[in-house]
């Protein structure tokens, strides 16, 4: 029988006991995030508690991550804690003030040998620019044992180096305006739908203004008579005219008639949508869900863009948007 020298058997047992931690450490699988952009958090769970299967698993909702809900998991218990904020911010329907802070998974057994995920919802904030990192602190419970990954490391300190780290996001700017409109396109029936984008309001604005460019590739004309976003209260679609040097704005009554071939774009100056009764503002960089209600295609999810304050299209750095007058929507 070969004998192993004293120092190789020791090294090796450090080499093990250094890959079994890594491995035990909680995880996220997405590890980037946009400020004031929605986020999917995915907890990883690679290992147990020295071989004993996990059965609860817990994770922390940081400051500045709002809005945060669960996704229930067959065979495991969700609850959650909530809480206030230490101050308010912009949400779908208005300011919010207070949401979950711990969400838990309970009442089911993940095998040592196994790895499973744990799956919430929520959204970042503004109060977190792009370079810095937001920490997420797990806690994971087994039969016997347990693993608090919580620390977080100091300015400058490697989090490699740490025992046992949170599991960290870097937040990250998002991707550019221009790339995001370009590439927005819905196909719904015989209707091309494309670039849908909106302007950045002010504080306090309870109007803003829509666009969009819609082509009828089909042999029946279709109308668009509605749409609608989760930050306003109404929409209708609005043409703008001059008349006699002045510019007059009027509600488009029984739709918006898209003809056989025909391409209509609604833009600053001209045909628009009108979102009123705004909770609150549309923010440049962000991109706003909503829906385009048509006579015929029926309605259709599509995602607005949001360009800065005064932009004439989507995509217009904000240093070269104009204010818009009191009635240029």
């Amino acid at each position: 029988m070969n004998r192993i020298p004293r120092a190789e058997l020791f090294a090796g047992l450090l080499l093990t006991l250094s890959a079994t931690a890594s491995l035990a450490h909680a995880t996220l699988e997405r590890k980037e995030a946009s400020p004031n952009a929605g986020y999917r958090g995915v907890v990883q769970i690679t290992h147990g508690c020295d071989g004993q299967p996990t059965n609860r698993v817990s994770v922390t909702i940081p400051e500045g991550v709002i809005g945060a809900k669960p996704m229930p998991k067959p065979g495991w218990t969700v609850t959650t804690e909530k809480g206030a904020y230490a101050r308010a911010y912009p949400y779908y329907h208005g300011d919010i003030r207070e949401g979950v802070k711990t969400i838990t998974w309970t009442g089911g057994s993940l095998p040592d040998d196994q790895v499973d995920e744990f799956t919430f919802l929520a959204r970042v904030s503004d109060a977190f620019t792009p370079g810095s990192t937001v920490y997420f602190p797990v806690e994971q419970d087994c039969t016997a044992g347990q693993h608090r990954w919580r620390e977080i490391p100091a300015a400058g300190q490697d989090a490699h180096a740490l025992k046992s780290p949170a599991p960290g996001v870097r937040i990250v700017a998002a991707a550019s305006s221009p790339a995001r409109a370009e590439a927005s396109s819905v196909k719904a029936g015989d209707l091309n739908i494309e670039t849908p984008w909106m302007r950045a309001t002010p504080g306090g604005a309870k109007v803003a203004g829509g666009y969009v460019r819609v082509t009828n590739t089909g042999s029946q004309a279709d109308r668009l008579v509605g749409a609608s976003i989760p930050l306003a209260g109404r929409a209708s679609i609005h043409s703008m005219t001059m008349e006699g040097g002045v510019m007059k704005m009027a509600p488009v009554e029984g739709g918006l008639v898209i003809r056989p071939g025909e391409t209509v774009e609604l833009k600053p100056g001209g045909l628009h949508l009108m979102f009123e009764d705004l909770a609150s503002g549309p923010k440049a960089g962000e991109t706003v869900p909503g829906t385009l209600r048509f006579e015929r295609a029926g309605t259709v999810p599509v995602s607005f863009s949001v360009a800065p304050i005064g932009a004439m299209k989507p995509g217009t750095p904000a240093a070269a948007a104009t204010v818009p007058g009191p009635h240029e929507h």
